[in-house]
């Protein structure tokens, strides 16, 4: 589209000989000629015959008809070729209105104050965990506080890892892997299949989402806390083969974290033993390590029941220092006992018995069910009947409290009629949330006095 501008009649200085330039070039004309204009052209540069052309532009999609276009059109006519292989479109960061940020709105965020109160790594990952391709994202500081968050997370892992190594890391011997140290290098596998994949196809957001969910979820909730017995023990050969297992997924992590978050994982592998000279000339993990679907498919198995058991103990308001012996009804015993150290440590139990029936089982019982087996709880080891009945009755006279009060706004036509809708809503979804938490507090209740 050319533009015509009203011409004055005069300069501010009073001079009338001037004209409008009309050799005038597209703004984004110099841009589209950037992927050759860059490397010598139109000399042969040794620079431009290796990087053109290249293989992946990363653009938004706001520009595809100014730059990319042009770039192809340029490239072809000047070069003979197109001046990329693949184009990689991305949405656009948008405030957390919704809105784009411009200098109009005054909206923008400034990425250097970012990275100087949360860090470079914490703010690149926030901006690729949850993005589907193509689509635009809204930038909330939660999101940049959550990465960082994760990148302590890791950084604490490693320091464990790195305390309890003693040095260069044993190779490991499948031969002599634990049913845990096979359910961690299983999902390692499964965690490097897919984020190969994802990265492969440019879907960074299901990349950012399946590393943070192995590295924080299995490695470092639990692979970690079932390592410790090991490496507390006095078995010097158990001890290595753990910090064995510990150092190969660790520095695989950080290898799969690496275009993610390179200054992080950059600092920490170079600080493993054995590790090579920097992350980024080191090979893309590879599945080594397979034929554990069986010990991990169990391991799996009992984590569900170790679950169930805790939340169990947590909706009771149990401390972890309460412990308890369990009774399990299962026809898988060699799992539960392949497991037993596990269940014992991070179930909160002193002794585990295996029954094949539910003959005999007393009355005053907690049970929970999962697909390995059903799990029951002496309730009275667990917590004073009464006291429990008690502070239940108390929580449940401050939730009639909540119900009342959103009931009595709700049912109020001046509130109703000038709050808005935003507020009314947020009073409604109160009261469904606190009626569903007195319906559970009263089946609660009907269950301790039948204990009773």
């Amino acid at each position: 589209m050319v533009v015509e501008l009203e011409q004055p009649a005069a300069c501010a200085c009073g001079c009338t000989a001037f004209s409008q330039d009309e050799d005038v070039l597209d703004t984004w004309f110099s841009s589209g000629l950037w992927p050759f204009s860059t490397l010598g052209w139109p000399d042969e540069t040794p620079e431009l015959k290796f990087f053109y052309p290249t293989s992946v532009l990363v653009t938004a999609y706001d520009i595809i008809f100014f730059w990319v276009a042009r770039m192809i059109v340029f490239g072809m006519e000047m070069m003979g070729d197109v001046p990329f292989r693949t184009v990689h479109i991305h949405g656009i960061v948008r405030d957390g209105q919704g809105r784009k940020m411009s200098k109009s709105l005054d909206n923008g965020v400034d990425p250097l104050e970012v990275i100087a109160e949360y860090g470079a790594d914490a703010l690149r990952f926030s901006l690729a965990m949850g993005v589907s391709p193509g689509n635009d994202m809204r930038f909330y500081t939660k999101k940049v506080e959550a990465a960082r968050n994760f990148a302590n997370k890791i950084w604490n892992a490693s320091r464990f890892v790195l305390m309890n190594s003693g040095g260069a890391p044993e190779k490991i011997d499948p031969a002599k892997l634990d049913i845990a140290d096979q359910w961690i290098v299983c999902g390692l596998n499964a965690a490097i299949r897919e984020i190969t994949e994802a990265i492969d196809k440019m879907e960074l957001g299901l990349a950012a989402q399946r590393v943070y969910d192995f590295a924080w979820n299995e490695f470092c909730d639990w692979y970690i806390e079932m390592a410790k017995p090991r490496l507390y023990g006095e078995d010097a050969g158990i001890k290595a083969a753990t910090t064995g297992v510990l150092l190969y997924v660790l520095q695989t992590i950080l290898k799969l974290l690496h275009p993610l978050m390179p200054f992080i994982t950059e600092e920490i592998y170079t600080s493993l033993p054995g590790a090579e000279e920097t992350v980024m000339l080191s090979s893309w993990p590879n599945v080594e390590y397979t034929g554990f679907e069986q010990g991990a498919a169990q391991m799996a198995e009992v984590m569900e029941l170790i679950r169930a058991v805790r939340a169990q103990r947590a909706e009771m308001n149990v401390p972890p220092s309460v412990r308890t012996n369990i009774t399990i009804l299962t026809q898988n015993e060699g799992a539960i006992r392949a497991c037993e150290g596990y269940i014992k440590k991070l179930a909160y139990t002193d002794n585990i018995e295996l029954i094949g029936s539910k003959d005999g089982i007393p009355k005053n019982m907690v049970s929970v069910v999962c697909p390995i087996g059903e799990a029951f709880l002496p309730l009275a080891e667990l917590i004073d009947i009464g006291q429990e009945i008690a502070r239940l009755q108390k929580e449940s006279k401050q939730v009639d409290s909540e119900i009342a009060r959103a009931q009595g706004k709700l049912n109020n036509s001046g509130f109703m009629d000038k709050a808005p809708e935003a507020l009314v809503r947020e009073e409604r979804e109160k009261l469904e949330k606190y009626t569903g938490l007195k319906e559970k507090l009263a089946e609660r209740l009907r269950y301790l006095e039948d204990m009773k």
